[in-house]
């Protein structure tokens, strides 16, 4: 009876194992004892990394880190991208992406210096050189986290990338 019980527990026991190695994102080794043995398996685990990405102009390159709005990966998911920026008023630019940005779970801007946000009215990216203050339809993709201070001189073509460290 305790052979069948063992049985039973490691089909059991394989069946959870064989369905954590069929999953598609990053793995890691991780070690399993049971009472009769070890095992090493491949374990899924979720790393949530964040998306940065590098805006370059005129040799001069900005980082943003991107926040985890659809907006922000629907943008990041266009990439790379070689486009026009334009200037706008006396604190921003703004690049019109090729497909409008998914805004499912998008959250309000309130732009300060460094802010990378959505306008969806005009469906334009908008990159902030100065503080803003916040705006019906305008919502946050993510912040400067170096480079800022390159925003203001940006012009003609740029290009954008995922940013890999």
């Amino acid at each position: 009876m305790k052979n069948i019980i063992k049985i039973v527990l490691s089909l059991v026991m394989c069946f959870f194992l064989w369905g954590c190695q069929n999953q598609t994102e990053p793995n890691r080794t991780s070690t399993i004892q049971t009472q009769d043995h070890q095992e090493t398996v491949e374990q899924d685990v979720t790393s949530k990394e964040s998306k940065k990405i590098s805006v370059t102009s005129n040799r001069q390159i900005t980082i943003f880190e991107l926040n985890d709005s659809q907006a922000a990966n629907s943008l990041y998911e266009q990439l790379p991208l070689t486009i026009e920026v334009e200037n706008y008023s006396d604190n921003e630019k703004i690049f019109y992406p090729p497909v409008d940005l998914t805004m499912t779970d998008a959250v309000s801007a309130n732009a300060v210096t460094g802010t990378l946000a959505y306008y969806e009215p005009w469906t334009n990216v908008v990159m902030f050189y100065e503080d803003f203050g916040s705006a019906s339809g305008l919502y946050e993709l993510g912040q400067a986290i170096s480079g800022s201070e390159y925003i203001e001189d940006m012009s003609g073509t740029i290009e954008i990338e995922a940013y890999l460290e």
